[in-house]
């Protein structure tokens, strides 16, 4: 699942592989911006923002976002791509390289001054520069939703998703229904500061320390399974009440309290 690390890792590869370069494609595949084309524009920068992914060219940004099942991936030129064309929502493509952005939620052009529009909403991001622990911690504090659900909340933290809430929650001890303001959200934050930036230079998202396949994480996807712990079973539910969003959740209740 596409999180704060995943993206992360995407910005990197598309920097690596594009920037400074010019722009010899440009193909967007979404009605509202399929006329924009950059051809000809130089590519500045490949900047995440939590779950958000910035590619400024020239002094426009294409901005996307990856939800459950996107992808950017980059080919040299000539070399034949591994998905379905109908997949592609996106193409950005230089005399060398070709990025191609696959199943894209989220597809915006706007002026690079004006990118605070689209993600200056977002909480501090634990992978950013200017990471703010405090006001994360502050932001979390004042929510009296469930922790799971205000964890989730990109407006609190920018980067964390499900699979991090639940890891996160459990390697603390505690159940996603605690009360935010209840929960020592500093050591909380901490914790997943420490974990998401561990995990951005791995290839497999690691929670247990383990990285074979099946053996990452403690809970997230493994209900009705034995906790790796204590051996109760794992369970399955729901947080929220927003029918757009995934609020599915894990843990085990002998070690969460």
């Amino acid at each position: 699942m596409p999180e704060g690390d995943t993206v992360f890792r995407t910005a990197r590869r598309l920097e690596e592989a594009l920037v400074g370069a010019e722009v010899t494609r440009f193909d967007l595949r979404v009605p509202r911006f399929a006329t924009v084309d950059l051809t000809g524009q130089p590519i500045v920068a490949s900047v995440p923002r939590g779950k958000h992914l910035l590619l400024r060219i020239g002094d426009s940004t294409l901005h996307s976002h990856l939800r459950m099942d996107g992808a950017w991936l980059t080919y040299r030129q000539g070399e034949r791509w591994r998905h379905p064309a109908f997949k592609v929502r996106a193409i950005v493509g230089t005399a060398v390289r070709d990025a191609v952005g696959i199943d894209l939620a989220e597809i915006e052009v706007v002026p690079t001054r004006d990118e605070e529009q689209l993600v200056g909403y977002l909480g501090p991001d634990p992978l950013g520069p200017d990471w703010d622990a405090e006001e994360a911690a502050r932001r979390l504090h004042a929510d009296d939703r469930s922790i799971h659900v205000a964890l989730l909340d990109q407006r609190n933290v920018a980067g964390f998703g499900n699979e991090y809430a639940a890891e996160l929650l459990f390697l603390r001890g505690v159940l996603p229904t605690t009360p935010a303001p209840e929960v020592d959200v500093t050591a909380l934050l901490d914790l997943g500061v420490r974990t998401i930036r561990a995990n951005r230079d791995r290839r497999h998202r690691t929670f247990t320390g383990v990285d074979r396949p099946g053996q990452g994480t403690w809970v997230y996807g493994r209900a009705g399974r034995p906790c790796r712990r204590c051996g109760t079973l794992i369970r399955r539910g729901e947080q929220g009440a927003d029918p757009t969003r995934e609020r599915i959740t894990f843990w085990c209740p002998v070690c969460q309290r």
